[in-house]
C-alpha cells in the first residue's frame, strides 16, 4: 500500500487527529524497555533509547521526563518518500512560533507540539488545507 507522492495533494487533503493524553519524551541508557510500559514510540540512539510515553507513565515508572506535549496525526497516507510535506508543515508552525517534533510512520506522520499549542497547531494545519490550490 503506497502513500501519496504529490505534495499538492498532501496539502489539500490534510485532515488532523488530536491523540487523547500527554506526552513526553524520555531516555534510557540500554535497550530493555521495562515491563509494563507502552511507549508510542521507541528510537535507539548510540547514546541511549528514546521513548515517548504518557506522561502519568513515565511519572509512574520515576523517569525524568522532557517535552510534555501533544501528539497530532497527519491524517493523510503520505509516502515516506514524499518531498516537502513535514518541511511545509513545519514552516507553517514555526511561522506561528509552534516548535514541532515529527515522526513518520508507515501510514502516518505524527507532530508533537508543546502543551497548551494543540488547538493552534491544528488551526494552521486545517489553514494549510485550506489555502492549497
Amino acid at each position: 500500500m503506497k502513500g501519496e507522492l504529490n505534495l499538492m495533494v498532501l496539502l489539500k487533503t490534510l485532515t488532523a487527529k488530536l491523540a487523547d493524553g500527554v506526552y513526553v519524551f524520555v531516555t534510557i541508557p540500554d535497550r530493555k524497555v521495562p515491563a509494563g510500559l507502552s511507549p508510542r514510540m521507541l528510537f535507539q540512539e548510540e547514546e541511549g533509547t528514546t521513548l515517548i510515553l504518557l506522561q502519568e507513565e513515565a511519572e509512574a515508572h520515576g523517569f525524568s521526563c522532557a517535552f510534555p506535549s501533544r501528539m497530532i496525526t497527519l491524517d493523510v497516507h503520505s509516502s515516506l518518500e514524499a518531498v516537502g510535506f513535514i518541511s511545509r508543515i513545519a514552516g507553517e508552525l514555526a511561522k506561528a512560533e509552534i516548535s514541532i517534533n515529527p515522526i513518520a510512520g508507515y501510514f502516518h506522520d505524527h507532530i508533537f507540539v508543546p502543551v497548551g499549542r494543540e488547538q493552534e497547531a491544528i488551526r494552521v494545519l486545517e489553514q494549510i488545507a485550506r489555502d492549497t490550490p
